[in-house]
């Protein structure tokens, strides 16, 4: 009997009775408005207070009935029930409602304290824990920290109670199960991101537009600019936090809100506002684990459609994970991916002609030279090259695919000999040591590290470096006259301001994300980078309207 009704509980605790009632009572979808995105300010403007006081009162209910269930076996297995309800809350069978449902539950939590005192709790304790949770709430306007309270007051009191040991345990159990759940509002709350009940609301104004940018750490360094975070840090200097337990810890994180860009107004005078989400990944395990790398894509793909935007930018090496965006827009249709590739194109595009006759100027023979372009298997790397094939007199090539090298040079010189351009001397090669006769090298590889080192280029060498991270290690700018040009940089009109260091300077933002705010402005999203073929109208397309909104490429 006792394990019927344990497993009652938890299928009771899996019951989505709110989700149910605010699909009768209202015309949005709960998880549009889950607290656990956007805070319960959010959800009582989204849902009502009608509904979501519903949603509360029957979450409540679940969770008082599951434990009053344990009342023949006594407060022991009270608990015991109460953290099954909790469990089949946050984790319900999917069964019933076909849907991922990610709930915190805390009516469930005040059901659960109601529940135990019907078991045998003593009223005191009830009562205290109760008493602390709303004077918690009431001093912080959390409703995170006012349901955090519950669990953790309990834990707390019963240590002292007259209760078991394993009873003890079980209440620290559940209390350990809150914070994880609500560690995403704890990291919020940390980087004063969660709205406090009563805040004004950022909502969007007409000549508003929001978009999402997924970032991640290049490294572990990265990961400590989060306060949810930096508590860490010191234990990793020490040595007592192993880099390799960091990371396998961070791949249990599902994508988060770490920042905002603000300030972003275009030259006829709209606002873009740029939600940074990320899922703590370092490069490497973005692309050692693409499984687990496109599953937190498509979760951020949600959580943005959640947070109220249009679109997605998949940044970095996010941009290549789920077949380039494509796999992330098919499981998320609700809103716009796009990896970005098409306007880093077009700066790059717009800025060559400056390199090159820059290089000029210095004195240098152009069609003399020899230009070496790195990554030439990708996209953006090969473009770079079709650019350049006709102005210099030897063309290296490097990449990882011999056979797909062979091809793209045949594909040039048949596409030079058609237009009546001058072919140059082409070389393909997977050996990088080969850049080292090169005058100019442009570099655009998906290394989650350097690449390119002061053994491999020659003194007085141009290197112009599309990569994120960067493909040119540091120690190459100490080779006698190198100069090294970061490449897909861009600078949104408006004042920008944001929480996160990107890396790219103040007030810049790499091009993939420049794209996603002027697709959002635009809402041309037949336009989007998606796969990895890039349209020549579609490049176009973003230069021309980067340009009339206000955008301006770093060079």
């Amino acid at each position: 009997m006792l394990l019927v009704f344990a497993c009652f509980a938890y299928v009771l605790g899996s019951l989505p009775l709110g989700y149910w009632a605010i699909r009768r009572l209202s015309d949005q979808d709960p998880r549009l408005a889950s607290a656990y995105n956007l805070g319960l300010e959010n959800t009582l403007r989204l849902l009502g207070p009608g509904p979501a006081a519903v949603a509360l009162g029957l979450d409540f209910l679940k969770g008082y009935v599951a434990v009053a269930l344990a009342k023949p076996f006594g407060l022991d297995w009270a608990l015991f029930f109460a953290l099954l309800a909790y469990l089949g809350h946050l984790y319900p069978l999917r069964i019933f409602t076909g849907v991922p449902l990610r709930g915190r539950g805390a009516g469930v939590l005040i059901g659960i304290v109601f529940g135990l005192y019907f078991v045998g709790l003593p009223y005191g304790v009830a009562l205290a824990v109760l008493a602390v949770s709303v004077a918690v709430f009431v001093a912080t306007r959390y409703g995170t920290l006012g349901a955090i309270a519950l669990p953790l007051s309990l834990a707390l009191m019963v240590s002292f109670a007259e209760v078991s040991s394993w009873g003890k345990l079980v209440a620290w159990g559940l209390l350990g199960v809150a914070l994880w759940r609500y560690k995403e509002n704890l990291g919020r709350i940390l980087e004063s991101l969660e709205p406090r009940l009563g805040d004004p609301l950022p909502l969007p104004s007409p000549n508003q537009v929001v978009c999402a940018f997924m970032i991640h750490a290049l490294t572990l360094e990265d990961l400590w600019q989060s306060p949810r975070f930096r508590w860490a840090k010191p234990l990793a200097e020490r040595g007592w936090l192993r880099p390799e337990w960091v990371e396998r810890l961070a791949e249990a994180f599902r994508p988060m809100k770490n920042g905002e860009l603000r300030g972003v107004k275009t030259a006829d005078g709209r606002e873009i506002r740029v939600y940074l989400l990320s899922a703590p990944l370092l490069p490497h395990q973005i692309t050692g684990k693409p499984e687990l790398a496109t599953r937190r894509a498509i979760q951020a793909a949600r959580l943005a459609k959640e947070l109220g935007c249009t679109v997605i930018g998949l940044g970095a090496f996010w941009s290549v994970v789920g077949d380039k965006g494509k796999q992330v827009q098919e499981a998320v249709p609700e809103i716009q991916v796009t990896n970005g590739g098409a306007y880093t194109a077009g700066t790059i595009r717009a800025a060559i002609p400056s390199i090159l006759a820059h290089f000029e100027r210095e004195g240098k023979q152009l069609e003399q030279a020899t230009a070496a372009v790195v990554g030439a298997n990708g996209v953006v790397a090969f473009g770079i090259a079709r650019q350049i094939a006709p102005l210099v007199r030897k063309l290296i090539l490097v990449g990882r695919n011999q056979e797909r090298l062979e091809k793209s040079a045949s594909t040039l010189k048949q596409n030079l000999e058609r237009k009546g351009q001058p072919v140059p001397e082409m070389l393909t090669t997977l050996d990088i040591a080969a850049i080292k006769e090169a005058d100019l090298i442009f570099t655009a590889t998906s290394d989650p590290s350097a690449v390119i080192f002061p053994e491999h280029v020659k003194p007085g060498a141009w290197i112009y470096d599309e990569g994120v991270p960067p493909d040119v290690d540091e120690s190459v700018k100490g080779v006698p006259g190198v100069r090294v040009i970061p490449g897909g940089v861009v600078r949104p009109p408006g004042n920008m301001t944001g929480n996160l260091d990107l890396h790219f300077g103040e007030g810049l933002v790499p091009a993939c994300l420049a794209e996603t705010m002027i697709l959002a402005a635009e809402g041309a999203y037949d336009r989007k980078s998606l796969g990895g073929e890039t349209k020549s109208e579609n490049i176009q397309f973003f230069v021309e309207r980067a340009e009339a909104l206000g955008f301006r490429v770093v060079d």
